[in-house]
């Protein structure tokens, strides 16, 4: 019964993209609570717990980067009408209006500090920096899911029933979704297990599901991810950069560099050429992997745990695909 409940889950659950109409019945008076949530990841969650007492919508949508995203002609409307405001946080919507609109809002959460607060053992840091793609493994982004569920009760405490049911049949799936992805990437061969992408958004999809358990007692699953560039793919690509990432193809004998749905793909290229300089051979993967945004809608990326599981599928094929 679970394996048919995810299944229709997966396949049927509504995608972030909304309509200049879905918008206009959003901002309409209807009795439900208005959600506004600042990613399609956030917003799936809340869709689904939220189910008919909520009325969600998304504010970046499409393959915009929430990293740089600043606020447009309407977004001060929506902030205006939302009964509540979901965010990441830890760093990743920076951009300074939407900052500003997020920290001065009296109803907005950061949905990733929450996380944090309760288990800062699982949340990564590179550089120093707060790693914010929490959403990368389904098993830690089930804390954001309890989360909007908490807030929405303390919201709409008529609906606590409601909410609790809608979210363990979600949290049900989420486990089974990551379940089977660990399974199926465990298929890979650990020497072949090594990930290269745009932008350093993979970190936790790499510790959980392309690692070994020792390694992420150690830390040394580290060892099995590279990025041109940062958390936050803002195109300042250096040599060493260049440099560190040839280093590590070289080293792990990887021939695959992953591109993403809504990055440049710039910084591969020059890798690609690098090098093909040298006498290494690379390629850039045939498809991109999802990582700061879903797929369109009616997409096979088009829900969050799709987004997943798409991911998974296309690593595992382009890594057994290597030489």
């Amino acid at each position: 019964m679970l394996a048919v409940l995810c299944f229709l889950f997966l396949a049927f659950s509504g995608c972030s993209f909304s309509s200049s109409s879905d918008l206009d019945r959003w901002m309409q008076r209807d009795g439900r609570l208005k959600v506004l949530s600042t990613t399609a990841m956030i917003h799936d969650l809340v869709k689904e717990i939220g189910k008919e007492r909520v009325d969600a919508l998304a504010l970046i949508q499409g393959e915009i980067d929430p990293h740089s995203y600043e606020l447009v002609k309407g977004d001060e409307e929506k902030f205006a009408f939302a009964s509540l405001v979901f965010y990441n946080g830890l760093g990743l919507e920076h951009g300074a209006s939407l900052y500003y609109k997020l920290k001065s809002h009296p109803f907005a959460y950061a949905l990733g500090e929450r996380v944090r607060r309760k288990h800062p053992a699982l949340i990564l840091e590179k550089e120093g920096q707060l790693d914010p793609h929490l959403w990368m493994d389904i098993s830690l982004w089930k804390e954001a899911a309890f989360e909007i569920a908490e807030l929405l009760k303390e919201k709409d405490p008529a609906g606590k029933e409601s909410y609790e049911h809608n979210l363990q049949l979600l949290l049900d799936c989420m486990l089974k979704t990551h379940d089977e992805i660990c399974r199926s990437l465990k298929e890979i061969p650990q020497e072949m297990r090594y990930l290269v992408t745009s932008h350093d958004a993979f970190g936790y999809f790499v510790r959980a599901y392309l690692s070994e358990p020792d390694e992420r007692e150690t830390g040394a699953w580290r060892a099995r991810l590279a990025a041109p560039e940062g958390l936050a793919p803002d195109g300042q690509l250096g040599a060493s950069h260049i440099k560190g990432v040839i280093a590590f193809l070289f080293k792990h004998r990887v021939r695959c560099l992953f591109s993403e749905s809504n990055v440049s793909r710039a910084s591969l290229k020059k890798i690609v050429s690098s090098c093909l300089a040298i006498g290494h051979e690379v390629r850039i993967s045939k498809e991109s992997l999802f990582g700061d945004a879903m797929g369109g809608r009616d997409s096979e990326a088009d829900t969050y745990l799709k987004m997943i599981r798409c991911d998974a599928e296309v690593i595992k094929k382009e890594l057994l695909c290597m030489p």
